[in-house]
């Protein structure tokens, strides 16, 4: 196994050098958005100084914008363990969740049903509740509050012959609990049931195979694993080739043009594969038999990635556990890390999470406070209304030493309460 150096990868983050106050930031917001390395940006800039134009065209500007947007479906694909031609780019994995429920929309008959999550980001719920308009009954799955993960045996009990939809995350973006997405998809395709997965929070810190997964449906956001403000998804061929998206005319009539309406973020897809060309680097091998496979290369990092972040919250997780008042939510048990991401949540008795947030802002450390639209579990947890969460959310950039300044940083504002 590849072993990772996060000391190896820091300098191609321009934004990590930044000083505030007397060190440098410590960037522990990534569930918000992961900061970007220095070939991503140059391939956006490059974009826009040589090939800044609109598609189709006979001149070569537009030419090479068709390339740009070619390669980027070719990235994803190999990202996400599909074809080409069944991935999606939009403006954010919000715009494309809602223009895929108002197209399922259309096969909807009222009575049909729609099983959401407790434990979902809202861009995973309010596009499909918005379904209620087509006269669609939404059935939400609770979830066990001592640990922060889905309510299995509450998800089984409301998918049956009725339910059209199901609507589930991969991991969630404020606890960091991973769902287990296989035995949805089972479950649901037993009833034929379609899935949506919200992988936008998972991405970054995992492999992802939807062949394995099976799924019909799954969404990404390019920002969340190093990268720009694009959205992705992938739809099975047979649901993009089936369903009739809202669009112009005269648009394509086959995937994936039909579902892209619009001028597409052409810098922003150079990016994107920019981002993926980075993180297959992570996992390069001299093996020359594998050396021209990105998919396999993608994997190698993300398993490497995935180890390397355990160990990071193994650190976090048990050094926020020793500090006195503070409240942790979700899984805590070193024996099931394999159930997370390493994206922690906790609130600090005597003081609100923005409080928190601000005093360690002052010290360096950029975390995020609030419900991070995870509102369905901010409430189920009882938080909502006392300012929800103090949320860390560690990646491959960060480092041993940096968890050990917020334990620190943590732990005094504790003992000064």
């Amino acid at each position: 196994m590849l072993l990772f150096d996060p000391y190896a990868v820091r300098p191609l983050f321009p934004a990590l050098a930044q000083q505030c106050g007397m060190r440098e930031a410590v960037f522990f917001d990534g569930p918000g958005g992961t900061q970007v390395p220095q070939p991503v940006i140059e391939a956006m800039a490059s974009y826009l100084a040589t090939s800044n134009a609109n598609t189709h065209g006979a001149f070569p500007t537009s030419q090479r914008t068709d390339e740009t947007i070619a390669a980027a479906h070719r990235a994803v694909a190999d990202l996400l363990g599909c074809a080409p031609d069944e991935t999606i780019f939009g403006p954010n994995m919000t715009t494309l969740t809602f223009a895929v429920s108002r197209a399922l929309g259309r096969d909807l008959h009222p009575g049909d049903e729609v099983v959401v999550t407790r434990l979902d980001h809202d861009a995973n719920v309010a596009p499909w509740r918005a379904l209620e308009e087509r006269g669609a009954i939404i059935r939400e799955v609770d979830i066990h509050v001592e640990d922060c993960t889905l309510d299995m045996a509450d998800l089984a009990a409301k998918v049956h012959e009725r339910t059209k939809i199901v609507a589930v995350n991969y991991a969630s973006n404020a606890v960091g609990s991973i769902s287990d997405v296989r035995s949805v998809v089972r479950l649901a395709h037993s009833v034929g049931a379609i899935v949506y997965v919200d992988a936008v929070h998972y991405a970054p810190h995992a492999p992802i195979d939807v062949r394995g997964l099976d799924c019909d449906f799954l969404a990404c956001s390019v920002y969340k694993f190093f990268g720009p403000h694009v959205g992705v998804l992938f739809g099975k061929r047979e649901w993009l080739e089936r369903l009739r998206p809202y669009k112009v005319r005269p648009a394509p009539e086959h995937p994936p043009e039909r579902w892209m309406t619009g001028t597409q973020n052409h810098e922003g897809l150079a990016g994107t594969t920019a981002a993926i060309e980075y993180l297959a680097s992570l996992g390069a091998t001299a093996d020359a038999s594998e050396r021209h496979s990105r998919r396999a290369a993608l994997v190698r990092a993300m398993t490497t990635i995935k180890t390397y972040e355990r160990g990071l919250a193994t650190q976090l997780i048990e050094g926020l556990l020793r500090i006195p008042g503070l409240t942790f939510y979700g899984i805590r048990e070193a024996a099931r890390f394999d159930e997370r991401t390493p994206t922690v949540a906790f609130r600090l008795a005597g003081m609100s999470p923005r409080a928190v947030a601000e005093a360690l802002a002052e010290r360096g450390v950029f975390v995020w406070d609030g419900n991070f639209y995870a509102l369905g579990l901010t409430e189920r947890l009882g938080v909502e209304r006392q300012g929800g969460l103090v949320r860390v959310g560690l990646t491959h950039y960060n480092t041993p030493e940096e968890v050990d300044y917020l334990l620190d940083v943590l732990d005094a504002l504790a003992s000064a309460r």
